[in-house]
């Protein structure tokens, strides 16, 4: 079975949110995309920021990971966006399989 992983980035507005998540998956870099409302605290420039930012959790294979960075870095309004990629260590092979089925063309 490929690897898989849970990409994430964070953007400024719910709608903002949608979009990014939407563009993945329509891509088909992504299997599924979660939003999350969340408060940021953060040093930009020098000065610490505290922010109303919204999660986005992408899960998809570990061979898709390059190419959607490259799509988030692309799409993204901010000038370096969060995108991180935690690996998935276990879960049901069943939806890890499905993961993997909606990333391929």
């Amino acid at each position: 079975m490929a690897g898989h992983v849970i990409v994430v980035t964070t953007t400024d507005s719910e709608d903002r949110a949608r979009e990014l998540a939407s563009s993945v998956i329509d891509a088909k870099l992504g299997a599924c995309a979660q939003i999350v409302p969340i408060t940021s605290v953060y040093r930009w420039e020098g000065k610490v920021e505290t922010d109303p930012e919204w999660r986005v959790e992408i899960k998809t294979a570990a061979d898709r990971v390059a190419d959607l960075t490259d799509h988030l870095k692309k799409i993204h309004t901010y000038d370096v966006p969060e995108i991180v990629a935690i690996p998935i260590e276990g879960g049901s092979a069943e939806y890890l399989s499905w993961v993997v089925d909606e990333t391929r063309s």
